[in-house]
């Protein structure tokens, strides 16, 4: 028996559709395996040769270019996998060769014209497909047609294996193979939030913001990277939660019964994303710091985050900020860098008792000294206020829990719109931190003789 499946991998598409065309294909030991793939940008076709299957690159998905494929090697199956094949394409290709078994994956309720109908999702509902395929056709729906790699099936035979180790926490984190939204970051800068956490953060080569991840895990050693894992049912196993999107790895998830947060990042997984809200289940509509937040809290007890005003500070605190501030890798970043003496500390807090356009915090964590976080030129009428955030010089990896903090006070407590932020164009980590959450550059100015950028972030942009 000849089998050519037909599906894409790329940055945009992601690698779903081949991973579990593949799992499809081992169900053919004895089969003659071929696909017929496009050269996209951020592929997984090495994937493909590596397990041992040939490929054909196709040019175009248009419909001569695959009619030359299957006169080529006239096969007796083809499985299309493709979004971008719809009910007309298939017509098409089963008006020219009839005898031809054609079978469609189908995962949001499109019409197609097939033999078989593969909804191999939680959510499939066989009824639904009526009117929208042949009579003929044989509808595979649910749970019961799930694929699954045979590493799933052993790890699910050892039991659950979420022991904890030193009391840390395993959190495993996959937005897909490529997470077009870029969302991984964000989620572990939430994941900051949350102590004796460690982030099992699952991707491939094909995700185009690889050297982001890379940078952080780096930094971060609560955070370990998996590329191209061949191990996801055993991290998955050894999990307490895993955060994923509402597609189908959340079948594995259901599987290997791990609880579990759903963040939607595109349109196919609305049917997924609804079925989890009638089932009672946890899922976001897409990423939203406080919600997510909010949802861990439900599984793991959160950090304790303490703001203290400059001007309710004790004196030995007082000091303390004014060391941190004075020193060489805080005050380098300063626009006026000369040492502040602390009589003139002292003072500027006690101005601050009567302004209402600016408000200074220490930052506490677990009752820890963190940083500083600090808003001004408050206008009230506009909604609209400049920041300025700097860490214990003495500790690392506080970033993300200031910047989380500073905007949850400045969009919830003090009700802004809009947040300036003015960093020197040379101060790449801050720059990059400020990006991460989606400030965008709307200018440039001069301060003492350096560039320094303008970054603005809007409240619906957060």
């Amino acid at each position: 028996m000849k089998i050519l499946f037909r599906a894409d991998s790329s940055s945009d598409i992601g690698t779903g559709h081949i991973m579990r065309d593949l799992v499809l294909a081992a169900q053919y030991p004895d089969a003659e395996i071929l696909f017929a793939v496009q050269d996209l940008p951020g592929n997984i076709n090495g994937k493909i040769v590596e397990v041992g299957y040939d490929i054909e690159i196709l040019k175009s998905n248009r419909i001569n270019v695959l009619n030359r494929i299957l006169e080529k090697y006239v096969p007796d199956m083809l499985v299309i996998d493709h979004y971008g094949i719809d009910y007309w394409f298939e017509k098409e290709i089963k008006s020219r060769y009839p005898g031809l078994i054609l079978l469609s994956f189908d995962d949001t309720y499109e019409k197609h014209y097939c033999d078989i109908l593969l909804n191999h999702n939680i959510y499939a509902n066989e009824a639904r497909y009526d009117g929208l395929v042949p009579l003929h056709c044989e509808l595979k729906c649910g749970s019961e047609y799930t694929l699954f790699r045979e590493e799933f099936q052993k790890e699910k035979a050892k039991g659950r294996q979420n022991r904890n180790s030193l009391n840390t926490l395993k959190v495993f984190i996959c937005m897909g193979g490529t997470d077009h939204a870029n969302i991984t970051p964000k989620i572990l800068a939430v994941m900051q939030l949350f102590p004796n956490i460690h982030s099992e953060v699952v991707t491939t080569t094909a995700n185009a913001h690889l050297s982001e991840l890379e940078a952080y895990a780096a930094n971060h050693p609560n955070v370990t990277l998996h590329i191209n894992t061949t191990k996801i049912a055993r991290l998955m196993n050894e999990t307490h939660l895993a955060i994923v999107t509402p597609s189908v790895i959340l079948n594995e998830i259901f599987y290997m019964g791990v609880p579990f947060v759903a963040i939607k990042t595109a349109n196919n997984q609305k049917f997924m994303y609804e079925y989890l809200l009638k089932s009672g289940d946890i899922a976001l509509a897409g990423f939203n710091w406080g919600q997510l937040r909010e949802k861990i809290s439900l599984f793991i007890k959160p950090l304790h985050i303490e703001l203290i005003n400059f001007i309710d500070l004790c004196l030995d605190e007082k000091k303390m900020i004014l060391t941190w501030r004075n020193n060489d890798k805080v005050r380098q970043w300063m626009f006026i860098q000369e040492q502040i003496a602390l009589a003139t500390h002292l003072d500027y807090i006690n101005f601050l008792k009567n302004c209402n356009n600016r408000y200074y915090f220490l930052v506490k964590v677990n009752n820890r000294p963190r940083g500083v976080i600090d808003f001004t030129n408050i206008n009230f009428e506009d909604k609209s206020c400049e920041l300025g955030i700097y860490a214990n010089p003495y500790i690392k990896g506080v970033g993300n829990i200031l910047m989380q903090v500073l905007l949850e006070y400045a969009f919830g407590e003090l009700g802004m719109q809009k947040l300036i932020a003015k960093v020197f164009k040379n101060n790449i980590r801050a720059v990059r931190l400020y990006k991460q959450y989606n400030f965008k550059q709307t200018g440039i100015t001069i301060i003492g003789g350096e560039n320094v950028i303008i970054l603005e972030l809007n409240n619906e942009n957060w």
